[in-house]
């Protein structure tokens, strides 16, 4: 179970990353506040896949 988690987490970061830099492109979002958006989006989404991973286990 934890190894299909892993795999859906991988897609799901991959994907916002994806729309993430669609977003800075189409916003035009200067080049030195996109690593800051960048971070803060994949913390955010990390700390969701987390909380729904330990939501499943209990």
């Amino acid at each position: 179970m934890i190894s299909i988690f892993i795999l859906v987490a991988i897609f799901i970061l991959y994907n916002i990353n994806r729309l993430t830099n669609a977003l800075c492109l189409q916003k035009e979002i200067p080049e030195e506040k996109q690593p800051k958006v960048f971070r803060t989006i994949n913390v955010l989404i990390t700390i969701l896949l987390i909380s729904s991973y330990v939501d499943i286990l209990f």
